[in-house]
């Protein structure tokens, strides 16, 4: 948890996020939520790719909020619009060059619990 009530997962850099990684970073996102939805902060810095069953699980989080993807190079852009396209209508979503401006977006739909 950063900030209150706002989630960050850390992608690995210089990997390719698959199912099973996905499912983990969702796992700890409903633990950390416990039944809440909260705000999740997504960083993408230096991933290589996110395979499609990867993001059909970012895409089906129950547990989030919104999501601010944050990266910082021309290929982090595309991998977020690539996750940005499958997010559901329900779910605000956003990319960002900067982590301190998604927290700042995101605090938003964090609740005041």
């Amino acid at each position: 948890m950063i900030d209150p009530g706002i989630i960050e997962v850390l992608l690995p850099a210089n990997q390719e996020i698959a199912g099973p990684e996905a499912r983990v970073a969702r796992a700890a996102v409903r633990a950390l939520a416990n039944g809440r939805r909260l705000p999740v902060l997504l960083v993408i810095t230096g991933v290589l790719g996110v395979s499609l069953e990867a993001r059909q699980v970012y895409a089906g989080s129950i547990a989030a909020a919104a999501f601010a993807l944050v990266g910082e190079s021309p290929v982090d852009r595309v991998i977020a619009h690539y996750l940005l396209r499958s997010k559901t209508e329900t779910i605000p979503a956003q990319f960002f060059t900067s982590e301190s401006d998604a927290v700042e977006w995101l605090r938003q739909y964090a609740s005041e619990d």
